[in-house]
């Protein structure tokens, strides 16, 4: 029994006299430095199309928005379609700018819901500021805050398909896509009229009588859209609906992963990557997207390396609190 445990204490020591002899080190796995970037990804060149799929209901005479065609003084018309659905686009009020008015219409079998800014008002180009109501049959859905940036734009082409019933179909799109607060109208003028007097030597009275009350204005809403269907499509009130929305396409353009970019619409930042894989944090003008990749407008000219993720946004100072 001493000679095995001899042998076998032997053995031992010449194994880890093997795993620690001079000149020896542990080996541990290579690490990159913290902050090296580890995984990136080029730009590359395809056609892109901004699709969205949306839940919408039949509903009737839903009320949408009518935006600033350009940026100056509101001053509207005279013409007030509020009580029946106009024949053809009606003129309702211009925007001033430079001495030059823009129009802007009810559009053919709507009428006016109500006034979003007051006269006389500067507003901004794009900015809603009439609603309107289409008499009829018309399909909304609700957009929410995720999808808002996405569908902003103008809407290229709306696709409809009915549950359990009629489509696919092309839907017209009518209005903007917008929140818009409750609509308004103004107080009516009172008309001048003349009583006969009763002393023949006094002048004749003058009262004054309002003219009949103006509607209520539009209900407020959240971010919707609204599409209306052809005439030949047979609708029922409160139907569900899916949307097929496409709202731009583009054909050969430069994109990235969104997880690549700061921001998804309008400007954004990108990381770009050196040979020595640290990050230099660029601007980038960003235009549609599919969710997946995003264009680059400009900023890239597609020979750059790109970190994945995108850089953080900078969080802002808090507020100094003042006594």
């Amino acid at each position: 029994m001493k000679r095995r445990l001899g042998v076998m204490a032997t053995a031992v020591a010449v194994v880890l006299s093997g795993c620690t002899s001079d000149g020896d080190s542990v080996e541990t796995p290579d690490l990159e430095a913290r902050g090296t970037v580890l995984t990136t990804v080029q730009p590359a060149r395809q056609d892109l199309t901004n699709q969205i799929s949306l839940s919408g209901k039949v509903t009737i005479n839903p009320v949408f928005g009518i935006v600033a065609p350009a940026a100056g003084e509101l001053r509207f018309t005279t013409r007030q379609p509020t009580t029946v659905a106009v024949s053809r686009d009606t003129w309702v009020a211009s925007i001033w700018n430079d001495g030059a008015p823009r129009k802007v219409f009810v559009p053919e079998g709507a009428m006016m819901a109500g006034r979003l800014m007051p006269d006389r008002s500067e507003v901004a180009k794009g900015m809603p500021i009439l609603s309107a109501k289409h008499v009829g049959y018309g399909i909304t859905a609700e957009v929410d805050s995720a999808q808002a940036y996405r569908i902003s734009g103008a809407v290229k082409s709306i696709k409809a398909q009915i549950k359990n019933g009629p489509g696919p179909f092309d839907c017209e799109p009518v209005g903007t896509i917008a929140a818009l607060p409750a609509g308004t109208f103004p107080e009516p003028e009172p008309v001048k009229t003349t009583a006969p007097a009763t002393n023949p030597s006094a002048p004749n009275a003058v009262i004054e009588e309002k003219q009949p009350t103006a509607p209520e204005g539009s209900e407020p809403t959240g971010l919707r859209l609204v599409c209306v269907a052809p005439s030949k499509v047979r609708l029922i009130n409160g139907s569900d609906v899916t949307l097929d929305v496409i709202t731009g396409r583009a054909e050969d353009v430069l994109v990235l992963p969104v997880e690549a970019v700061a921001g998804l619409q309008g400007k954004g930042k990108v990381d770009l990557v050196d040979e020595n894989k640290q990050r230099t944090t660029i601007d980038v003008e960003l235009g549609i997207s599919d969710g997946k990749v995003v264009e680059i407008k400009k900023g890239l000219t597609g020979g750059e390396t790109v970190a994945v993720p995108g850089p953080n946004l900078p969080i802002p100072a808090p507020a100094e609190v003042t006594g």
